[in-house]
């Protein structure tokens, strides 16, 4: 029998979203303030996020259990898978010796930490955001920042606060293209919307990387280079989000803003060459030689070219993996748009003879179509799907592995020695995947029992000061998902709603979801972990998290201004890129 979901179980909205925040302060409190192993810290939060499901908004145990279950499925494929392979390839270049070479190589190009920053955490990131998102740029980031010499907090905490701006437009636009589905809003005026709204901190976030790391003594340093990084990235995102779409806006403007900085680097060099590793505030001396000098080895450039070959391996496959055409294929059908006489159009779907075999899909028994959300979250009641795809072909995990096996083969491996190799970074990573598959865990949890809907309609009683505060639910959003796409998911319905009654814009505030949502990705527990593991730094994702935390709740506050100045304030009002009455369904 179908459960409805309750959003004021106690008959008081204020002790209600109290207890329904009772999970997030487990899990976050746990991690930042008890000190908590990740593991257990996630465990600890999915046992309260159960007990507040079960006892206080009346979910059947069963269905709550069942739930958790799925969850933890969901976060071994995709999540976990990624992880463990992005491990498994570094892991592989380290062992032969090829990843000290990339490092001399990415050094040749400057020494220079701040400006190895721009372009490893920053622009090479956003890349594999747009590639692949789920996880994929913090991992291989933050292990390429380890290799060069970084601390592990500074690997980890930068690498998270660049994969910031470019998350929205994540694996091929596919938070957007969700967001339109979902809301039923136009998908190119919610990619525009977007991208009149991002941008402005494309711009701002490499500055604030760097004065994160530095200081602003850092910044000035290289101020040249970060300007030419930020707006060789800025301004290629807005045009192609307004103008094309929200599929390749990270892809096109990472490779823009990667290849005008290595040229810019050749025509010019900071005065001062800072070596540092460590994160301002978190070392003795913080100066231009605050770490001691490393020589970096010049090698033989066919050298250097088969180092780079195990990740240009990577790059192609993750990059392929991500188009939803090879995604059909590999699923096993592809689809066929069918005009009828009469132009209308219409999907078919064509199998291969593997169809069935690489995707299987499992409604979940007890859970599939047995929670009911009901308004206000949405229009009119839904009936929550709850299916596990297992993918294992088309999965970017699955991509990831194969491209470590060829890059394995390349590099003289054994079959047997890739084989040993990858036991040992399932040892390696093994506390990870648990923490991964517990973090989904309570993460579906709350999303099933209504346990977040509940504190996102907290911010829909804000009046006038909704666009601000609808533009922080969809950072709190990520915060509790681990992704742009789930966060969409979970409020892009109450945005619209809540819009429409507000008498606001409803492409502008389902587009601040998103927008807000990115600045939440820093301080997911998923890619904390994520970012823990990538750095081998296990056992401190609270430092981690203690730093990012407020770097994401300032920069997600000015997000909220931004949008609340194009809610009320000229010009900014004219951003605004579809009247209300316009922004229709499909």
């Amino acid at each position: 029998m179908p459960w409805q979901q309750v959003y004021d179980p106690l008959n008081n909205a204020v002790l209600s979203t109290l207890f329904a925040a009772i999970p997030v302060v487990v899990l976050l409190g746990g991690l930042a303030f008890l000190r908590l192993s990740a593991h257990v810290a996630a465990l600890s939060g999915l046992a309260s996020a159960l007990l507040v499901s079960i006892l206080v908004f009346h979910m059947p145990a069963s269905m709550a259990l069942t739930t958790a279950g799925f969850g933890a499925l969901f976060g071994l494929l995709p999540i976990g898978w990624i992880v463990l392979n992005i491990i498994f390839l570094y892991q592989l270049t380290k062992d032969k010796g090829y990843f000290q070479v990339l490092q001399d190589s990415i050094a040749n190009v400057t020494e220079d930490r701040r400006l190895q920053l721009l372009m490893i955490a920053f622009a090479f990131g956003a890349f594999f955001e747009g590639a692949a998102g789920f996880g994929t740029p913090v991992a291989v980031t933050g292990a390429i920042l380890i290799g060069l010499g970084f601390s592990p907090l500074a690997a980890s905490g930068l690498s998270l606060i660049a994969n910031t701006a470019p998350v929205a437009y994540g694996a091929l636009g596919t938070p957007v293209i969700t967001l339109a589905k979902v809301t039923g809003l136009d998908e190119l005026a919610l990619s525009a919307m977007v991208g009149r709204q991002l941008p402005f901190f494309s711009l701002l976030v490499p500055f604030w990387l760097i004065w994160a790391f530095s200081g602003w003594k850092g910044v000035k340093g290289i101020f040249p280079a970060i300007l030419v990084t930020a707006v060789s990235f800025a301004v290629p995102q807005f045009l192609i989000s307004n103008y094309h779409g929200p599929m390749l806006v990270d892809v096109g403007s990472a490779m823009i803003s990667m290849l005008c900085l290595y040229l810019f680097l050749k025509v010019w060099q900071p005065r001062e060459i800072w070596r540092t590793t460590k994160l301002r505030g978190h070392e003795s001396d913080s100066g231009p030689e605050g770490d001691s000098r490393t020589t970096f080895t010049r090698h033989d450039s066919s050298l250097v070219v088969r180092a780079w070959i195990p990740w240009i391996i990577l790059t192609v496959f993750v990059f392929a993996w991500g188009f939803p055409v090879v995604k059909d294929a590999l699923n096993g059908s592809t689809r066929q748009v069918v005009i009828a006489a009469d132009g209308t159009r219409s999907e078919t779907k064509v199998p291969y003879a593997w169809d069935g075999l690489t995707k299987l899909d499992f409604p979940i028994p007890g859970l599939n179509e047995m929670v009911v959300k009901v308004p206000p979250v949405v229009a009119k009641p839904v009936h929550e799907k709850a299916v596990y795809s297992l993918n294992w072909l088309s999965a970017t995990g699955s991509g990831i592995f194969l491209s470590a096996i060829v890059a394995g083969l390349f590099m003289g491996y054994s079959p047997l020695g890739l084989f040993r190799k990858y036991l040992g970074t399932i040892h390696l990573v093994r506390y990870s995947l648990i923490t991964i598959a517990a973090m989904l865990a309570l993460g579906f949890v709350t999303r099933y029992s209504g346990t977040d809907a509940t504190l996102g309609l907290a911010f829909a009683y804000t009046g006038a000061l909704y666009p601000f505060f609808g533009t922080m639910l969809g950072w709190l959003g990520v915060a509790l998902t681990g992704s742009d796409t789930a966060s969409n998911v979970l409020f892009g319905g109450l945005q619209r709603i809540t819009s429409e009654q507000l008498g606001l814009n409803p492409v502008l505030m389902a587009a601040a979801n998103s927008s807000g949502g990115v600045m939440g990705k820093m301080i997911d527990a998923q890619s904390i972990v994520v970012a823990s593991t990538a750095t081998r730094w296990y056992g401190h994702e609270g430092d981690i998290l203690r730093y990012v935390f407020w770097h994401s709740l300032v920069l997600a506050g000015l997000v909220g201004l931004v949008v609340m100045l194009q809610a009320y304030v000229p010009p900014f009002t004219h951003m605004v890129v579809v009247a209300a009455g316009n922004a229709v369904a499909h």
